[in-house]
């Protein structure tokens, strides 16, 4: 199968996620990087943050119309990641790729235990906890920086339990902080970007757009525990093979 087909289907898979569950495909854009375009853990943790920022803004957009994003929140949560995903970016090119791999395997079976097991609470006001917000956006931008993924798994249970924010919004939210962390760990990688294989980069950004522009749509007809269950299964076999892979 040609790269160009992979990357096709593989950004439509993650523009899908991003779109209907405001996280979670920046977990599989850096696997699919590795394992069937042939990037290096460094390269795909780079192309991941690019896919990422650009689907997430596009998905945000959409969000954004209906009236889904909390915009002080999301900067507050937002700007607190910004300094530790530039730090954490800065350091992943001098992680060893076996260490890397490995990171994100475990990482990624964490991401999809929380999944399984998160229950979004009986919807009410949001409350705006500074320092809270401060101490999970600085936590999550670190995790960006180093990994390459925009944290959307990890923002939406975090908005919703520490934040008190409703799931629609904590959706819609989680995109903002995604884009402002990716783009800042971007800044910190600016001199690895110039070596991606645009030629691949490039349809895999545009077919991850319009999947999650269908995401969107998918997240009105199907219960959103049920398409956190399939992605969290999906995760665990993905991290599952990671781990092996990076010990073997």
């Amino acid at each position: 199968m040609s790269a160009l087909i992979l990357a096709l289907a593989a950004g439509a898979v993650i523009g899908l996620a991003l779109g209907a569950l405001g996280g979670g495909g920046s977990v599989l854009a850096v696997p699919a990087l590795i394992y069937l375009l042939d990037f290096t853990p460094v390269g795909a943790t780079t192309a991941s943050l690019v896919i990422v920022a650009l689907t997430s803004a596009t998905a945000l957009a959409a969000h954004a119309r209906d009236g889904h994003v909390r915009w002080r929140t999301g900067l507050l949560f937002a700007a607190a990641g910004i300094g530790p995903a530039m730090l954490g970016g800065a350091l992943a090119a001098r992680v060893p790729a076996a260490v890397l791999t490995a990171a994100f395997a475990v990482v990624a079976g964490a991401a999809a235990l929380r999944m399984l097991r998160f229950r979004p609470g009986a919807e009410g006001a949001v409350t705006v906890r500074p320092v809270r917000a401060a101490g999970a956006g600085a936590g999550l931008g670190a995790v960006t920086g180093v990994l390459g993924v925009g944290g959307g798994f990890l923002a939406v249970p975090a908005l919703v339990n520490v934040l008190g924010m409703r799931m629609r919004n904590a959706v819609g939210t989680s995109l903002l902080v995604i884009t402002v962390n990716s783009l800042a760990a971007l800044a910190a990688r600016a001199g690895t970007v110039d070596g991606l294989d645009w030629s691949v980069v490039g349809p895999f950004v545009g077919a991850a757009i319009l999947g999650a522009w269908d995401g969107k749509r998918l997240a009105g007809k199907v219960s959103g525990r049920t398409l956190q269950r399939i992605f969290a299964l999906m995760l665990l076999a993905v991290g599952a093979f990671m781990l092996i892979d990076s010990v073997v």
